[in-house]
């Protein structure tokens, strides 16, 4: 940091902060959250993403603090298994987006990149020349003796995935859990994507949805994840099964620091290399001001670069 203007870089900075019952209001240029036993100082220039749980109210002022921190403010359920809504992206610059789009309307770098989720959810390199029918049929197969698997392990009887929006009672407690719980995954996935400045809406395997990224970065998790969680829960017991399912699901992302992966993951399907989820004004080797912001000072802009592929 060259200057106490600037606002620290994204790979610097606390990845998430979640917050429940209590009240955030203004702090001098930063914020604090009260509650009724304590006031704590939160430097918002330092974080980059506030995740804000039941029973928090937060002041017109401590929004516009957090706005000009570039930090992203998201509406959510208790830590965050669920996604309600967002203030704007965690970047004032679009070069993510940016690159991103490159990536999913070229269609040479579209198939190098589904080739790469594919791999990632494989754990393991694709033979060069692979038909993508054949890799589809090689990750049905993989989702398949995932649920025979687990069935198995748990002493369960496992129907097939079935899924009715407008019946949801008349799924059975496997399929109402995966649900649940496949909702809470998709909520702090999107936390994430919306936080770098990705648009959750573009998507490589996925096509067509307001949510297609956001499923393809969700799936590379879910087998693996979310899977054993639901079936060991249900084994336990199929009463409040929903509920139970997205506690588990709060426990499991906070023991993991899921979010702290997240960027990295992203990052290493789309280039093909691990990244620590830098921020956009990274790429010019400067983080951005406060001043350079308000005054209109013309920054480097980082798409102005090429890209591979």
């Amino acid at each position: 940091m060259d200057s106490l203007l600037q606002l620290t870089r994204f790979q610097d900075r606390l990845s998430y902060l979640y917050l429940e019952k209590g009240h955030i209001e203004q702090d001098h240029k930063s914020i604090a959250y009260v509650t009724e036993n304590k006031r704590v100082p939160i430097p918002a220039a330092d974080l980059a993403l506030l995740m804000l749980g039941p029973g928090t109210t937060i002041t017109h002022k401590a929004i516009c603090n957090l706005a000009d921190c570039n930090c992203t403010v998201v509406w959510c359920g208790e830590e965050g298994v669920r996604f309600y809504c967002h203030g704007r992206g965690g970047t004032h610059f679009s070069a993510n987006l940016l690159h991103q789009a490159a990536l999913a309307c070229n269609p040479r770098s579209r198939r190098q990149v589904v080739r790469r989720m594919y791999e990632k959810r494989f754990g393991e390199p694709i033979a060069p020349g692979t038909p993508i029918q054949t890799i589809r049929g090689k990750e049905g197969h993989r989702v398949r003796t995932a649920y025979r698997k687990w069935a198995a392990e748990y002493g369960l009887e496992w129907k097939g995935r079935n899924y009715d929006p407008h019946n949801w009672g008349g799924g059975d407690a496997l399929n109402r859990g995966l649900s649940a719980a496949s909702a809470c995954l998709n909520g702090i996935v999107q936390a994430g994507v919306i936080s770098a400045g990705y648009s959750p809406a573009l998507g490589f395997i996925h096509t067509g949805k307001m949510l297609s990224f956001v499923y393809d970065i969700a799936d590379l998790y879910k087998i693996d994840l979310i899977v054993p969680l639901v079936f060991r829960t249900v084994a336990e017991g199929e009463q409040n099964v929903e509920r139970r399912v997205r506690m588990a699901c709060r426990d499991l992302f906070r023991e993991l620091r899921f979010l702290e992966r997240l960027l990295p993951d992203i990052r290493e399907v789309l280039d093909g290399r691990h990244d620590s989820g830098e921020g956009a004004s990274e790429s010019a080797r400067r983080s951005e001001s406060l001043d350079d912001r308000t005054e209109g000072r013309n920054l480097p802009w980082p798409h102005d670069r090429s890209y591979p592929g």
